[in-house]
């Protein structure tokens, strides 16, 4: 995307209902997609009221309303039954801001798309797993997640990126980036080629369940990363799932298996020591215990038994996410250095292997927090 002006900043946020005189806007968070600001504005009576302005990246997400439609209709929901229970909407779901004009986003004058969302004040969010506890916590937030929306109908959804976590489409877009090798570098990454194309047929097995109707379509998060957890800082309590543009109907095991595949480590996701790269299973525990505690009564038994394949799908279809877009050139996932995505690429296949080694293990301890066994 390109960069943005000040004056398309505060274009965008003058568009909508903010309470207060905006003051400005500051870069936040880091993620890799959008581009995300912080909001200030100034109260009447002097207190200051934040919120989060983003324009979303249409490159990436190439029917922005149907994103929103999808945000606002499961924001809503949560909301819903957060309020019945007794909880505050306005600080354990994100809430949508509309524009001044009534709408759920904005379109700047150089084509850009917005929205904006109420501000989580004294929560904080962690990039990688730094204690058990908070593992759990988010583990706990993100079986609430799948909890709280048991009743939505994922059908009515709108699917923003297509086969998303379609493994065997996945392989196929691998296969293709592969035989164009357009920056002719599949010569430097023949171990990392062959170990994709040794586990062809395990691409298929979630698919293949979910098109058996083995597996129940569900209201899937789809980036359950450790970092899309608000935690409060108070309490140290998970309370808030946010970054919901990958919202969308799914597989539950997508979104166990993908917090699994980004904290059952204590590396980061780009680390280029290997040596360093290690499945932990005391996380993994910590999280399946978190997870099925909340979410557990709104699984099938085969959902639950196949917990562990989901966290090596996941990973696997990362690991080939980022393989492909290093063979294609770096177009997808923004690079800070050169063999950036090959780095990540090898992280994850790093985790791969592990887990196979670990399956057993893994096996029994789904089968210790299960409470359908």
């Amino acid at each position: 995307m390109q960069e943005l002006h000040r004056d398309i900043i505060t274009e965008a946020a003058n568009a909508f209902e903010l309470e207060g005189k905006f003051l400005g806007a500051q870069p936040y968070g880091g993620g890799h997609i959008n581009d995300t600001f912080a909001v200030a504005c100034k109260r009447e009576d002097s207190t200051i009221k934040r919120y989060i302005l983003q324009r979303v990246n249409t490159k990436v997400f190439q029917n922005p309303v149907q994103l929103m439609e999808n945000i606002v209709g499961v924001t809503s929901f949560i909301g819903n039954v957060i309020k019945e229970n007794g909880g505050d909407p306005l600080r354990e779901t994100l809430t949508v801001i509309p524009t001044k004009d009534g709408n759920n986003w904005y379109e700047d004058s150089e084509g850009g798309f917005w929205r904006t969302y109420h501000f989580i004040e004294d929560t904080l969010t962690y990039n990688q797993v730094e204690n058990k506890k908070d593992f759990y916590n988010s583990a706990r937030a993100f079986g609430r997640f799948q909890m709280l929306l048991a009743d939505y109908p994922a059908e009515t959804l709108h699917e923003t990126i297509a086969k998303f976590h379609d493994t065997v489409d996945r392989f196929k877009k691998f296969k293709e980036a592969l035989d164009k090798d357009i920056c002719g570098r599949a010569k430097n990454v023949s171990r990392e080629i062959e170990f994709v194309l040794n586990r062809e047929e395990d691409t298929h097995i979630l698919v293949d369940l979910l098109k058996e109707g083995k597996l129940p379509l569900r209201v899937t998060h789809n980036d359950t990363k450790l970092n899309n957890v608000l935690i409060d800082r108070a309490t140290g309590e998970g309370i808030c799932v946010i970054d919901l543009d990958t919202v969308m109907p799914g597989l539950s095991l997508y979104d166990y298996g993908d917090s699994i595949r980004f904290g059952a480590t204590y590396a980061a996701e780009d680390e280029q020591d290997l040596s360093k790269v290690n499945f932990d299973l005391e996380l993994f525990e910590v999280y399946t215990k978190g997870y099925l505690e909340v979410a557990g009564e709104v699984l099938t038994p085969c959902e639950i038994e196949n917990l562990p394949m989901g966290a090596k799908m996941m990973t696997l279809e990362c690991g080939i996410r980022f393989l492909t877009d290093y063979l294609s050139g770096d177009t997808y996932f923004r690079i800070h250095r050169e063999d950036h995505n090959l780095d990540r690429c090898r992280t994850q296949f790093k985790l791969v292997s592990d887990m196979e080694d670990s399956w057993k293990e893994m096996e029994q301890v789904v089968r210790k927090y299960s409470n359908k066994q």
